[in-house]
């Protein structure tokens, strides 16, 4: 139990706690800090199975687990993976054979990476081959001795068949991809296509050959390729407009879906020629781009979308198709939230979908949809009563420029929104990364504690199209700050904040924000946290496995630029001396991604200045603590800070363990 939930049943403590916080029953911060144990729920193409991932987060061991979707009690088969791998990407080939791919995560903050191996199993957990990677096993190891390096599923034709479409990148070849159409029975592979341009995704088409390939090359330029004969035309930007990425091909084979945007702005969801002719917009928004797409059964095609910014307010593209209908049904079955047709089987008989609140994590169903029998199948963190929850409300102000920009509030239960103690919650990233009206395990466990918690989708951050996203650059420490300090001082005009009692607090680019507001905006802070951050931005060229490869120094200096002088002006280490609050640092002691050195040099620079701090790290933690015991160690030291210098408390409670 926290020290400040101890507090909260002593009578004679309740003044000092936020009074928000009075007026709800504080849930216990290891809710907030456990990891889901079953995830990823995947459906067969016949819908008579289901794939899971099962995980003990303390034991960091996982498995792929198989039930028969008519007996969701006893599993059909378990595939036990290696300790600290994970089944990152689950994919059905077949009615009875997977492919999984393998992967790890070493900090809650981190994407897991995949390391491009990949397994086949059949559902009862015989016939497993390796498909692709480093180990040089399977039926095929005596002929696979060249296969040092990463294989990715990059699509699998739309009506099951056994086979799959992989990008293989060597060890000895970086930069170049050879992609294959794999029999993932046989474990034999057919050469369907290469391309010597590195950091690219495809799209398959529906003659089982690459299209399009797009994505970002070693030199942080954004490229699409289409397919002409047997090599690759590189298409000019008036083909690409200011963004354009393929997703697949229409249920008459002869056109595409893309997502669109012919000038600045947001993207439009489209349906044209692959050449970029006769192009129809489907769906778009005015202030965001088009988010998530709902899907029939096959033939596929779009039925619906929501925005990627502010409420997932459901468009749909054609309502008299029966998956829209469907759709309508189950979104009145579940108001206020968010329903996601994650699947069909084949022949559209039985549909897998969740449905997610900023409540609610979210719930995994399945239905019939001949007889429209549903069934629950699990939640993602049961042990979260989505009543005892904070609204998450979208919002939008005016940046000091005129930009405007949205925001997400948490309002702390109890129905007070005037002249609360505020946390600002600047989110990582900084760029392609933005802050979603979902559920929020930092801001749920903050409003719960008494807190409002403002979340602001600065500029560089994605949801908006390209042209906001790289408004960003070369703006660490500059405009992206004063965005955020825009929208405390919104927050006050509003008077939503007490501005007396604000703080702000993030992880990773949010630990960088965090010192930096408080050194741009004096007096506006009262104390200021730093989770997994980076805090001196020269060091990032030398030391994290950003800078380590070609692709990330090209990033960095596209973001964040090579000018020493520049790079000091906006580095926390180098302005330490400007922070006038007291600080709380808390790093992994082996994060690959902000490496330690980052918070070490952090904590040199506020004892060169004479500031004051507090200090938490812990070994074998990567980027963002994993151990649930160390997640809720840190939010209890995070609570503890914030009580002592906006929550009303006139004493330090002991730190946490």
């Amino acid at each position: 139990m926290s020290n400040r939930m101890i507090r909260a049943l002593l009578p004679a403590a309740c003044l000092v706690l936020p009074m928000a916080a009075l007026a709800t029953d504080l849930i216990p911060v290891e809710d907030f800090a456990r990891h889901a144990t079953t995830s990823h729920p995947s459906l067969s193409p016949d819908g008579k199975y289901l794939a899971v991932r099962v995980d003990d987060n303390e034991a960091k061991t996982h498995a792929l687990v198989i039930y028969a979707t008519n007996d969701m009690e006893t599993p059909v088969s378990m595939l036990r993976m290696p300790k600290y791998d994970l089944p990152l990407g689950i994919t059905w080939v077949s009615p009875t054979r997977l492919v999984v791919a393998k992967g790890q995560q070493h900090g809650t903050l981190d994407t897991p990476a995949f390391y491009g191996e990949l397994l086949a199993t059949d559902v009862d957990g015989k016939h497993q081959d390796y498909l692709y990677g480093y180990d040089v096993a399977g039926t095929r190891s005596a002929t696979r001795s060249t296969d040092k390096g990463w294989g990715y599923v990059v699509g699998k034709p739309e009506l099951a068949n056994g086979h799959f479409y992989m990008s293989a990148e060597s060890w000895d070849s970086r930069g170049k991809y050879s992609l294959y159409d794999v029999d993932a029975v046989k474990n034999t592979r057919r050469l369907i296509g290469d391309i010597s341009e590195s950091g690219m995704d495809f799209m398959i088409g529906a003659d089982g050959l690459p299209h399009f390939a797009y994505g970002s090359n070693d030199n942080y330029d954004y490229l699409v390729f289409h397919r002409e004969g047997n090599g690759w035309a590189k298409l000019s930007p008036q083909q690409i407009g200011h963004s354009f990425v393929p997703i697949s091909y229409t249920p008459d084979k002869q056109r595409i879906y893309a997502y669109y945007n012919a000038g600045n702005g947001p993207s439009a969801l489209v349906e044209q020629d692959e050449a970029g002719g006769n192009r129809i917009v489907l769906a778009k928004a005015d202030f965001g781009s088009v988010g998530d797409i709902q899907w029939t059964a096959p033939p596929s095609q779009p039925f619906a979308t929501i925005p990627a910014t502010g409420q997932p307010k459901v468009t749909y593209i054609n309502p008299d198709l029966p998956a829209a209908k469907l759709h309508m049904a189950l979104s009145q079955k579940f108001p206020g939230s968010y329903v996601n047709f994650l699947s069909f089987s084949n022949d559209g008989s039985v549909l897998l979908f969740s449905v997610s609140s900023d409540r609610d994590p979210g719930t995994y169903y399945l239905i019939d949809t001949h007889q429209y029998k549903l069934r629950k199948l699990f939640a993602a963190a049961p042990w979260i009563d989505p009543a005892r929850m904070a609204e998450r409300r979208p919002v939008r102000f005016k940046a000091s420029d005129g930009t405007e920009l949205e925001a997400i509030l948490t309002l702390p239960p109890g129905g007070n929104e005037t002249n609360l103690p505020m946390v600002l919650l600047p989110h990582g990233g900084p760029h392609f990364v933005q802050d979603e009206w979902f559920y929020d395990d930092d801001a749920q466990f903050l409003a719960n504690r008494g807190y409002l918690v403002l979340q602001v989708n600065y500029r560089g951050s994605s949801g908006r199209g390209r042209e906001f996203t790289e408004a960003g650059y070369l703006e660490w420490g500059k405009r992206i700050q004063q965005d955020l300090i825009d929208g405390v001082h919104w927050a006050i005009d509003q008077q939503y904040a007490n501005p007396g009692r604000i703080c702000v607090y993030g992880a990773s680019f949010g630990g960088y924000s965090a010192m930096m507001t408080t050194i741009r905006a004096p007096g506006l802070f009262k104390c200021a946290a730093g989770y997994a951050g980076v805090y001196d931005l020269a060091m990032m060229y030398d030391k994290g496995d950003t800078g380590e490869q070609k692709s990330g120094r090209s990033y960095l200096k596209t973001v964040i630029g090579k000018d020493a002088a520049d790079l000091a002006a906006n580095s926390p280490t180098k302005l330490a001396g400007k922070i006038g609050v007291p600080v709380l640092l808390v790093h992994g002691e082996d994060d690959q991604r902000a490496p330690f050195a980052q918070a070490k040099a952090m904590r040199a620079a506020l004892d060169a200045a004479h500031r004051p701090y507090e200090w938490m790290s812990r070994p074998g933690e990567g980027h963002g603590f994993y151990s649930e015991r160390n997640v809720a160690a840190f939010y209890n030291t995070l609570a503890d800070f914030l009580d002592k210098y906006i929550g009303g408390s006139s004493t330090p409670s002991p730190a946490a363990p």
